[in-house]
């Protein structure tokens, strides 16, 4: 039976994180998939680990993980040790907020399953899903940062900063990434695309947007950082594969 590995990374989520693990949990997935939950505490000043312990304990039919960092590394990082850890044949990335519907891991999958692709990115600015009406620049900003990607990848994506990408689990492990924080989207999206004969799908999926005093983190300064890594992985470090 073939396994998706499902990489949430956390940082002090603790009051919410039972909502979304209730969430993956309960989803079925197509083809009989079975799930792995592997959850990545970056060291959350807040009662996240006690929160995933308890839920963990209370779900032990679910194969549910917890894996915490001693020191506070960053989003990336977080990323990066799950991606480590994952023993399944697919990968797909689930924030621990409520943004992203998990039950949308299926449409992902599809695409792969069918045999017609190898990562699947799902786009919050296609198709007629739910979309929660938020900040304008922001949305402004997650365009311009895409078309900038696509114009070094020459990848035609529309919304290379989603957190939903799925991938065959082997293909993400292959990759060398180095990024600690949020310029994971652009670092891997820039190094997947150098795969030889890699077949990249895109699919409309919802999005339920968080705002700051709901807990959203990421901030105009991220958006820099995106800008920085999309031409430090295009034009300065192109090595992609691990040695």
């Amino acid at each position: 039976m073939a396994t998706l590995s499902i990489i949430i990374p956390a940082y002090n989520e603790g009051p919410t994180i039972h909502r979304i693990l209730n969430k993956v949990v309960a989803v079925e997935l197509i083809g009989d998939i079975d799930k792995e939950i592997i959850i990545v505490n970056d060291c959350s000043k807040d009662n996240t680990k006690e929160a995933v312990n308890e839920f963990i304990m209370e779900n032990n039919t679910a194969r549910v993980r917890l894996i915490s960092h001693e020191i506070n590394k960053g989003k990336g990082a977080a990323l990066h040790t799950g991606i480590e850890h994952a023993t399944g044949d697919y990968l797909v990335i689930q924030d621990a907020d409520l943004e992203y519907d998990p039950e949308e891991y299926n449409l992902l999958l599809k695409p792969v399953l069918d045999g017609f692709a190898d990562v699947v990115y799902g786009s919050r600015f296609m198709g007629g899903n739910a979309h929660r009406i938020l900040f304008f620049w922001h949305s402004i900003g997650n365009k311009m940062l895409t078309a900038a990607s696509n114009m070094f990848t020459n990848l035609n994506l529309t919304d290379m900063e989603t957190c939903y990408k799925l991938f065959k689990t082997g293909i993400i492990k292959s990759l060398n990434l180095k990024e600690a924080r949020f310029g994971f989207e652009p670092e891997v999206t820039a190094k997947v695309a150098r795969v030889p004969n890699i077949r990249i799908y895109e699919i409309g999926i919802s999005y339920y947007g968080r705002t700051f005093e709901e807990g959203k983190k990421i901030s105009w300064k991220d958006g820099f950082r995106a800008i920085y890594c999309i031409l430090k992985y295009n034009l300065f470090d192109r090595s992609y594969l691990k040695i």
